[in-house]
């Protein structure tokens, strides 16, 4: 099958870039990969000049010779594309490389759902370095948050989970809170002696800020070896996950109804037991009819079935897509 007329998938995410040359039938072309999805850093132009780097780069794996072509769609999950303006913007600068006149930017969260779903029917809670939570019907009605952090009202994810455990160990050391095991369990894994060494490590950079993330599964091995403090932040992460698709089932009209909630991300998908069983527990009473599902698939793949629902052949390009990522 040809490269001309065919779609373009992108999942850009805040590290890494996949990008995906597909046939309407759902074969994969070509595929690329690149690195993060920065335009609050970089600025916008700059980070789709990168981007473009690794489209082009798919296209040649494709065959395609030259430019790339005008493709029959685009579907493009992005970080950082959080608000309506955000998305609004992004889809402006895409449009301006002629890539195509059909054009789709959503936040990469509909990657991970749709990547977990049969159809475009669901809610997906994504719990990595944040938090954030989408969902979608196939009239095209979504519900979302806008996922900016403690101002927008989100708490916990990888980063603040480490955040939270290292606040209740300082204060477990110098006395200003209750005892907890995780004074000595985090500054342990950096093979450091005390809260304060980590502490002073970390401000100074001998610990780089980027490595905090470690903490994380730290926490959840502290909590399942009985600390209470540190079963309290999970049972927290697992109350904020279950507030975020129960709302977002709401307000799609799914609460009452049979509907999948897909759990992706770092710290969903390592399915640690007591998260993922406090999950469970907790939806069983707010939302007794969803289905579970934790997503390990490449979000690109749902990036192509984004862009098969809009252009595609029917389910078996879907099906076709999936084999290829299985």
């Amino acid at each position: 099958m040809g490269v001309n007329g065919a779609l373009l998938a992108i999942d850009a995410g805040n590290s890494k870039t996949d990008v995906a040359v597909v046939a309407r039938d759902g074969t994969v072309l070509g595929e690329a990969r690149g690195g993060g999805f920065q335009p609050p850093v970089v600025g916008v132009e700059t980070a789709t000049d990168r981007l473009a780097e690794i489209v082009g780069r798919a296209w040649e794996a494709a065959g395609g010779e030259g430019s790339p072509p005008r493709f029959a769609h685009v579907a493009a999950c992005l970080a950082n594309a959080d608000l309506a303006v955000e998305e609004e913007g992004l889809k402006a600068a895409l449009e301006a490389r002629g890539w195509s006149r059909s054009v789709q930017v959503r936040n990469d969260t509909f990657a991970i759902l749709r990547a977990g779903i049969d159809e475009p029917r669901g809610v997906a809670v994504v719990c990595g370095a944040g938090i954030n939570c989408v969902g979608m019907t196939p009239d095209g009605r979504t519900a979302r948050f806008p996922a900016i952090g403690k101002i927008s009202g989100d708490w916990g994810g990888g980063g603040g989970l480490a955040d939270e455990a290292l606040w209740f160990a300082a204060r477990a050391e110098d006395g200003r809170g209750g005892p907890t095991a995780l004074a000595r369990t985090l500054p342990a894994h950096f093979a450091l002696p005390t809260m304060y060494a980590l502490i002073e490590a970390l401000h100074l950079g001998h610990v780089p800020p980027a490595r905090k993330h470690e903490l994380t599964p730290v926490l959840f091995r502290t909590g399942a070896e009985g600390d209470a403090v540190a079963r309290a932040l999970v049972d927290r992460q697992a109350e904020e996950v279950v507030a975020m698709a129960s709302v977002a089932l709401g307000r799609l009209g799914l609460l009452g109804e049979e509907a999948p909630v897909v759990l992706g991300g770092s710290v969903l998908a390592a399915r640690h037991p007591l998260l993922d069983g406090r999950i469970r527990e907790l939806l069983a009473v707010k939302a007794p009819k969803a289905v579970v599902r934790v997503v390990t698939a490449p979000p690109v793949l749902g990036a192509g079935l984004l862009a098969l629902d809009a252009w595609g052949d029917g389910p078996e390009a879907a099906a076709r897509l999936r084999e290829h990522y299985a």
